[in-house]
């Protein structure tokens, strides 16, 4: 059945309908209630100073004498008080929502306005936050169908590395051995030379394809993959690494654990490139009903602008419904924490 047939053009919800989403009321304009409710403000303003010019013993002649200007120029002066703190009382919700607009993040999920002060504004900041629930959501959703083709596409690259790099390299090297036991005692040495060049190649090829493809966590769990990634840093960087994962963790779904490594093997890659540490520490416990990931590092901070890195994480975050939050003074080190309900983490 086509949309005509059912009663709409396709472009827009029959009449009386309400969008998904869209909080209660929607289909009376916000503009034209904040419009009416200015009007009353104005109008009692106006009638609550004829009342009382009608009431009162002044009097106003014509021409007006000049005994008679400081009595109206004080009651205009009360009537223009008394409009504007009406009207900003009623328009101050508007600051907030403002406020809010500005600092808006996609990627830190939950920042919502309260809905308060009159009906209408109450009316304009829901369907801001509905908006911003729908936006969130898309965020998600997009961000989940990119990460999932990212992770296909270096699992694909992983496995041509490790495949065809890998054994090519494996191939040479047989090669070079069988040339090396019948060269000349006066080449073997340069063969030699060659021999370890290949052999390192292949080692870096081996260890970029690892990268890539975290197999040490399909293949014996988060906890060996940590483990495998501090002593990597470790290796790499010099840069000793305290580990502490604690055993009693509850069963986690693929995609938490898959999180839980992508955003520590972000976290470990930056300090060894960025953080001048001397000492870094890699935990995972149980606090407070949720699972939590802290890597610290003892080097130079600062880390005040997001590149695409840091970006990645908190979208990856967002994924799981998990709080990520990073904390680097200048000079004293970052403090990478991940935070994920356990009842999230049980589930996904």
């Amino acid at each position: 059945m086509n949309d005509r047939a059912r009663g709409g053009t396709g472009d827009a919800p029959p009449a009386g309908t309400r969008r998904a989403g869209a909080p209660r009321g929607a289909s009376r304009p916000a503009a034209q209630g904040l419009f009416r409710r200015l009007v009353v403000i104005n109008g009692l303003v106006f009638a609550a100073g004829t009342l009382v010019l009608a009431v009162s013993p002044a009097t106003v002649s014509a021409p007006v004498a000049w005994a008679e200007v400081p009595v109206l120029v004080i009651g205009l002066a009360v009537m223009l008080v008394a409009n504007a703190l009406l009207l900003r009382r009623s328009l101050a919700p508007l600051d907030a929502l403002t406020t809010l607009m500005q600092r808006v993040d996609l990627l830190r999920t939950g920042d919502r306005l309260p809905g308060g002060g009159n009906r209408d504004l109450t009316h304009v900041i829901d369907t801001f936050n509905a908006m911003l629930d729908r936006l969130e959501a898309e965020r998600s959703a997009s961000s989940a169908h990119a990460l999932a083709a990212q992770e296909g596409e270096r699992q694909r690259i992983a496995r041509e590395l490790h495949d065809e790099i890998g054994q090519s390299l494996t191939v040479v090297l047989l090669g070079l051995k069988r040339v090396v036991d019948r060269a000349p005692a006066d080449l073997k040495e340069d063969l030699h030379g060659v021999q370890e060049t290949v052999r390192a190649s292949l080692d870096e090829v081996r260890q970029v394809a690892r990268r890539l493809r975290p197999g040490v966590l399909e293949d014996l769990g988060l906890h060996s993959a940590l483990s495998a990634l501090c002593t990597d840093l470790s290796r790499m960087s010099g840069i000793p690494v305290t580990r502490s994962v604690r055993p009693d963790l509850p069963a986690l779904g693929a995609d938490v654990e898959l999180v839980l490594y992508r955003i520590a093997q972000e976290s470990l890659t930056n300090i060894a490139r960025h953080a001048h540490a001397e000492h870094a520490k890699l935990s995972l416990a149980r606090e407070n009903g949720h699972l939590v990931l802290r890597i610290t590092d003892d080097g130079r901070g600062g880390a005040l602008q997001e590149g695409a890195g840091i970006r990645g994480m908190r979208e990856r975050a967002l994924l799981i419904g998990a709080r990520l939050t990073i904390d680097s003074p200048p000079g004293d080190g970052t403090r990478v924490s991940l935070a994920i309900p356990c009842d999230r983490s049980t589930t996904l």
